[in-house]
């Protein structure tokens, strides 16, 4: 006798268990379940910690090295500040036009994520031997050469012009990746992940690596390289693009350099909007580039120390990391745009009174701390400003026209501002007073784009403007 099945019925739905596709997250074509978005963001991170060591260690121990060499306020600030941001204004802008396009079995960014990887590896190796490559050159060049220690300069300048090729090209589209795979509603959030990770990096070198720069240059920047290398490597490898629709072909007649750099101009720069948005970000982030460039010197004057200078700078990134994910979340909640005007507001209104008021150690290392978490909070807040604001299908087009007017802006104001120092005895408490000025040039710009924001729909309703 065959057992008869029990008639069951089905339990009523639990209003509190979460359905099935609350479980799901979409992002154009990629859909991600729980364990498949938690992947997706490990690998993201691991890939930012990469970057964010190659950002945050490879431009004080260049400043070092540099100082050991003899090289002036001006050449530093020529070199390391304005010269990235010159080969950005002439790269970046093709490199974000053709990811865009560009459709392959790894996808439109990893491609270019992954290729320029060997040659920033080999700047950093090739910076690492500075002195030693300098040294060789003046051999080589014999009664030709310039004399010693303008080879080393040269034979750095070289390495360090490798070394920005590959970062411009990398920064160029890591945006665009984020747009591309990572969840809209959940771009500030992880936002505030990248930065606490980038935080984290910064907090280990400064804190362990920063005052044995003098000694063990060579050494960071072949660690460096090595931790870029794999780190990158392995983003690259384990992420996965989704599928795009087909780029929008060129207008009739429009083929050509000539005509594809008016059709980049009119799109990105004909709309006042978007130009208001380049501009505030381009004073606020440039704001912070005058302490940044000469704060190491400046601890060395007043009396702090390459130590306390790292000591204090660990202390920023500290604090920065507690507040990364709560500013994440805020700029999800209210709007990278508000955040960014509520941010840049209280820099300006530390950086100000601490140009005035700064006459020892204590006070620097008070203001520089100012500087760092209050300059952290905006960078936090303003990241996801491109995923809100931009068009996604040209991402990273736009993300490049914001790029050229924030490097005209790094061009110009570090070599002015080294100038600058140089002419009045490297006196470093004016590098507070030109933040502040250029923070509150930008809370100005942020303050007018609240009344076109609005009448584009707002936080709720915003429609990118064509």
């Amino acid at each position: 006798m065959q057992p008869q099945a029990v008639p069951t019925t089905p339990l009523p739905a639990d209003p509190h268990r979460p359905k099935l596709s609350a479980r799901r997250w979409h992002h154009g074509s990629l859909t991600y379940t729980a364990g498949g978005l938690l992947a997706l963001f490990a690998f993201l991170l691991i890939g930012d910690f990469a970057w964010s060591v190659k950002e945050r260690a490879a431009i004080p121990v260049a400043q070092v090295l540099l100082k050991q060499m003899e090289a002036s306020n001006l050449f530093v600030a020529l070199v390391v500040g304005s010269l990235p941001w010159g080969l950005s204004m002439v790269l970046a802008p093709f490199i974000a036009v053709r990811s865009d396009r560009h459709r392959g079995r790894w996808g439109r960014r990893i491609p270019f994520l992954l290729a320029p990887t060997p040659l920033l590896m080999l700047g950093l190796v090739g910076m690492a031997f500075a002195p030693e490559g300098g040294a060789l050159l003046h051999q080589l060049l014999g009664s030709a050469s310039p004399g010693l220690r303008i080879c080393k300069l040269a034979w750095f300048s070289l390495m360090w012009v490798a070394f920005e090729v590959g970062s411009v090209i990398a920064n160029a589209v890591f945006g665009g990746l984020v747009a591309d795979v990572v969840p809209a509603k959940l771009t500030g959030r992880f936002y505030g992940m990248f930065r606490a990770v980038s935080l984290l990096a910064g907090i280990l070198f400064t804190y362990q690596i920063v005052g044995q720069a003098e000694r063990y240059y060579a050494e960071i920047f072949i660690g460096i390289a090595l931790v870029y290398g794999l780190g990158f490597a392995a983003m690259c490898w384990f992420v996965r693009e989704g599928s795009y629709p087909p780029p929008q072909a060129p207008a009739p007649g429009a083929a050509g350099t000539e005509s594809e750099i008016r059709r980049y101009m009119r799109e990105c720069f004909s709309h006042r909007f978007y130009v208001g948005v380049f501009l505030a970000m381009m004073l606020g982030l440039i704001s912070f580039n005058p302490v940044n460039s000469f704060g190491v010197f400046y601890a060395k004057q007043i009396g702090l120390g390459l130590d306390g200078y790292g000591k204090a700078l660990a202390l920023t990134y500290t604090c920065s990391l507690l507040l990364a994910l709560p500013i994440g979340w805020l700029a999800d909640r209210l709007h990278p745009l508000r955040v960014g005007l509520g941010c840049i507001v209280l820099y300006a209104a530390a950086m100000l009174p601490a140009g005035l008021l700064v006459q020892t150690a204590g006070q620097f290392q008070l203001a520089f701390v100012l500087h760092g978490v209050f300059s952290g909070l905006f960078v936090t807040g303003t990241a996801a400003i491109g995923q809100y604001l931009y068009p996604q299908a040209r991402f990273a087009q736009f993300q490049s026209a914001a790029n050229i007017l924030a490097a005209l802006g790094y061009t110009l104001v570090p070599p002015l501002v080294g100038a600058w120092l140089d002419l009045t005895g490297q006196n470093y408490r004016h590098t507070f007073i030109a933040s502040g000025l250029l923070a509150a040039a930008s809370a100005l710009i942020f303050l007018w784009l609240l009344r076109p924001f609005k009448a584009l729909g707002g936080a709720r309703n915003y429609q990118a403007p064509d």
